[in-house]
């Protein structure tokens, strides 16, 4: 039955290629519409002088059962590598110095990045009471266990995951989970405790303890073979028009080489941004579009360097670091990427990853890169103590990067589902919904498939 069944997926971002994926498997007839000449979305790789830079996500984490499935079904095991165990150590900076983020308690007692007043602070956590309203990260924080945390490790974080704000972020959308513990348990700490057992149970890991995952030839192998496996069923270089509603289907017009086109389709998974989103249905949903465009998403300029081993002179032996906004340094953190995965370089040379820019930065166009970037390198090099210039760079500008969670997403939740219910067959997906990582992408897309399959068995 669901041969006969036409499917159109917006976008051949990982969103999209995975939910295509998994509804093909299905037995659905599917074509994906992609913007771009390639797949793939944000997950970029190249390979250069000797150097695997990926543009967009590095890496991923085994936090979801359906990651592995997919590895596994597409025979990519082979290729699968997993991050070194150096990289379970991280570094915040603080003083221009790089202390280690606890991670035992052992080593949260002994730790120079809390005061003595903000360890004992965090025992009166189970006591405090819940909110009675929605907050921002940074409320949400301080209230809970004090304004150090939220300095020196959850506003670090949140620039690392969202290159967000913590003071406009929602707490019950950007970090769901974290809200539903004080929900449900009324403590963080407690919480945590009590839902070991009911993630063992899901085979579903916490981000802490989910492996972390690359591949041989960097991240854009995912999209690639998957984009293999849909073949013709995946169409680049369109331009979608518009998407018009007729009876029980959609007809959507969209540009081919300069050609006009029209597909029918049973139904339709959009997981293209909110913005492109907005501008395809202006015409149909003028209110909805609105509710769209106004997501906003940080530009985000992702920079790659690499050195020669002998010239960085520390240690490297982390994931690398995150900076607090009380720094004030100009770029947001760093990946050592040489050492979560060693064969992205030959053993002469060194690699790493920053990133500029973000929510709480000003605002980076094509045209004004040089100076940021100039800083950045310069800022990088005095704390990895390194003594000499680039032996290579690379870089990608993000002008739409991520999608932010902000205070008041609740009403762009509601008009989601409401869009959905006033037409039926329409899902929409993408890492503005349901999380930005790409375990988060994934997941969604699972979700998006058994959705699909119950609107045509209904």
């Amino acid at each position: 039955m669901n041969t006969k069944k036409k499917i159109i997926v917006l976008g051949a971002g990982i969103s999209g290629l995975t939910a295509a994926y998994l509804l093909k498997k299905e037995g659905f007839s599917v074509t994906v519409l992609e913007k771009k000449e390639n797949a793939g979305g944000s997950i970029e790789t190249i390979i250069e002088n000797g150097f695997l830079f990926d543009r967009g996500p590095s890496s991923s984490l085994e936090t979801y059962p359906v990651i592995k499935t997919i590895i596994e079904d597409l025979d990519l095991s082979e290729e699968l590598i997993y991050a070194d165990k150096k990289g379970n150590k991280r570094y915040i900076l603080k003083n221009n110095e790089l202390i280690p983020l606890p991670m035992s308690p052992r080593a949260f007692l002994s730790s120079k990045l809390f005061s003595a007043k903000a360890k004992l602070r965090l025992l009166t956590e189970p006591f405090i009471k819940r909110a009675n309203k929605e907050e921002s990260i940074a409320e949400f924080v301080k209230r809970r266990i004090g304004k150090e945390f939220l300095d020196y490790a959850i506003s670090p974080f949140v620039s690392g995951v969202y290159a967000g704000d913590p003071s406009k972020l929602s707490i019950k959308y950007a970090f769901p989970k974290l809200h539903k513990l004080e929900r449900e348990y009324g403590s963080l700490i407690l919480g945590t405790i009590r839902t070991i057992r009911k993630r063992k149970k899901s085979a579903e890991k916490s981000k802490q303890s989910a492996k972390m995952f690359s591949f041989k030839n960097g991240m854009e192998t995912l999209p690639n073979k998957i984009a293999l496996f849909l073949d013709n069923n995946l169409i680049t270089s369109t331009e979608v028009q518009s998407i018009l509603k007729k009876d029980n289907s959609y007809n959507i017009v969209f540009y081919k080489d300069g050609e006009q086109k029209t597909l029918f389709a049973d139904s339709v998974v959009s997981t293209i941004p909110a913005y492109a989103l907005s501008n395809i249905i202006a015409n149909t949903d003028k209110d909805f579009a609105k509710i769209l465009n106004d997501v906003f998403y940080p530009s985000v300029l992702v920079l790659y360097i690499g050195y020669k081993k002998s010239d960085v002179h520390r240690s490297l032996d982390g994931f690398g670091f995150l900076i607090p906004q009380k720094e004030e340094k100009s770029f947001l953190g760093a990946i050592w990427n040489s050492v979560l995965f060693p064969y992205r370089t030959d053993n002469d040379n060194v690699c790493f990853t920053l990133f500029i820019g973000g929510a709480t930065k000003e605002r980076i166009s094509g045209t004004t890169t040089g100076a940021p970037i100039k800083k950045a390198i310069s800022e990088f090099q005095q704390i990895m103590n390194i003594k000499n210039v680039p032996v290579y760079t690379s870089y990608k500008l993000w002008k739409k990067a991520i999608p932010q969670y902000n205070i008041g997403y609740e009403k762009v939740d509601k008009a989601i589902k409401q869009f959905e219910s006033n037409n039926p067959g329409f899902f929409l997906g993408g890492n503005y919904r349901r999380g930005i990582a790409l375990g988060d992408c994934l997941h969604s897309a699972e979700i998006i498939r058994d959705e699909v399959k119950k609107y045509f068995t209904l």
